[in-house]
């Protein structure tokens, strides 16, 4: 399958391929015109759709977290779309409610990261597209973790779809992962079976191998040595690991009671190993397995540093192509650890930026490592810490505009490393112009809007606006805003 060129679009089977056009300077590709108003609620995405906005002559009232009046105000005069681009589920909630009672049926685009909730807000709203970054990011870090030529990696009716870039156009194609690396991730789980990643596992499980080594030598002594049969020697056996002694003592054999006491003394000690690491992990939640699919895999798995909405995302992806997945949290309280348990995904809570803890992950025998903490200087850290452990290994890191990162790229390559924040106001900023975007795409500093028909937009990188932090100082004549704390970066 080769690449055609944007008059002549090739389709096979489910999947459409199309050149990108449209120079990386240019406006909005189909905007719907310069001059058309929009207003966008939030801060950091929403200054970067407030920037693409206004550099496409769009004009744009852009609100950090606006009162009900600002709401009224922004909104008096006819408007082409609302934005509200918040980190709080149950606020983005309020506001789209608010923005559809104040103009209804406007073009209303809506973070929400709870899928629930997401899906009554559209069902109350339907002129309302809600989106969320993870969602946006997943599929690019997804196929940034599997091969270094993949774009992105999606779901479909029949399997994945995967694109690349061929030529001077984007290609999708259908996707399985090799042969070589679905056996390497079936390998590395069953090796990680009854290997335990804690202490207190460690512990339990040298107590209960102590207690079955003594149990079994019992037995084999009895059979043996004292030709007893096999029901009646473990039974004998049994007694000595309960401490409750042997029947009797056979003949004249001095070894054996000698053997039995020992093996009794040993046994009141592993005894209370077992107990000890039992007690532990049954009185401190675990996120990590011994047996099953919550045991750490040990080859072929992809390590996912923070479990926010972006890392479950890419972890549950993951999980389902088959790839070994172990999640790492700093956090012990973090919300997204209950979720994960239930869908029985590994997490290790530690901090990532531990080379011990980074080495007992077994970065050297892993498939990849994606940073995706919302700490763009903790992303950074814990890439740096990966290299030094393991330099061969593949490294995706979420990134952001902070200047640390033009700095430590200048320096050395750390790995690949996708802008969400960029992704996001793209996909945000195609879906308020009228374009139904399915996803965007990022290669070689360049971003590609894929479009509801199947082709591939050439898409500007989004600038920040410049519009000051506080609501109201937009609005030429209204009084100072009530003190409502630190608000957002506006």
């Amino acid at each position: 399958m080769t690449a055609t060129t944007a008059s002549e679009p090739l389709r096979t089977g489910d999947f459409t391929e199309r050149r990108t056009h449209h120079t990386a300077g240019s406006p909005l590709p189909e905007s719907g015109g310069p001059g058309r108003r929009f207003v966008v609620i939030g801060s950091d995405v929403a200054r970067k759709v407030c920037g693409s906005l206004q550099a496409a002559g769009h004009d744009v009232h852009h609100l950090t977290q606006p009162t009900d009046e600002d709401l009224r105000r922004a909104l008096k005069e006819e408007v082409a779309g609302v934005a509200i681009l918040l980190d709080d589920d149950v606020e983005s909630l309020r506001y789209a409610l608010a923005v559809e009672h104040i103009r209804p049926h406007v073009t209303l685009v809506v973070t929400v990261f709870d899928r629930t909730v997401a899906e009554q807000l559209v069902r109350v709203v339907p002129n309302c597209e809600v989106t969320s970054p993870a969602d946006v990011a997943a599929p690019v870090l997804l196929a940034a973790c599997l091969q270094p030529d993949l774009l992105a990696l999606n779901r479909t009716p029949s399997g994945h779809a995967g694109a690349r870039w061929a030529g001077e156009g984007v290609r999708l194609e259908p996707y399985r992962p090799p042969r070589s690396l679905r056996y390497r991730a079936r390998l590395g789980k069953i090796r990680g079976q009854l290997r335990p990643h804690d202490g207190s596992s460690r512990i339990m499980l040298t107590g209960l191998a102590g207690l079955l080594a003594v149990l079994l030598s019992d037995w084999a002594w009895l059979m043996a040595l004292h030709h007893r049969p096999p029901v009646e020697a473990l039974f004998e056996a049994t007694r000595t690991v309960s401490t409750v002694g042997p029947v009797s003592v056979h003949g004249e054999d001095v070894a054996y009671p000698a053997f039995a006491i020992v093996a009794m003394l040993v046994t009141m000690v592993f005894t209370a190993v077992f107990t000890a690491g039992m007690i532990d992990r049954l009185l401190a939640p675990r996120s990590v397995g011994i047996v099953g699919p919550r045991a750490l895999p040990r080859a072929g798995h992809v390590v996912v540093v923070g479990l926010g909405q972006v890392g479950l995302r890419l972890c549950t992806r993951l999980q389902a192509l088959g790839i070994g997945v172990i999640a790492v949290e700093r956090d012990p309280a973090a919300p997204n650890l209950r979720l994960a348990r239930a869908m029985g995904l590994p997490v290790v809570v530690a901090d990532a930026k531990d080379r011990f803890v980074l080495r007992r992950l077994g970065l050297h025998k892993a498939q990849a490592m994606a940073a995706v903490a919302s700490d763009d200087l903790d992303n950074i850290a814990v890439s740096v810490a990966a290299l030094a452990v393991a330099p061969e290994l593949r490294v995706v890191m979420r990134a952001g505009d902070h200047e640390a990162i033009a700095e430590t790229r200048s320096l050395f390559k750390i790995g690949i490393v996708h802008d969400l924040g960029s992704l996001s106001a793209a996909y945000t900023t195609a879906s308020l112009t009228g374009l139904r975007p399915r996803g965007v795409l990022a290669h070689d500093g360049r971003l590609l809007v894929e479009r509801g028909d199947g082709r591939f937009t050439r898409w500007p990188h989004p600038g920040r606006c410049d519009h000051p932090q506080d609501d109201r100082a937009q609005w030429p004549g209204a009084s100072p805003p009530p003190d409502r704390g630190a608000d957002a970066d506006g």
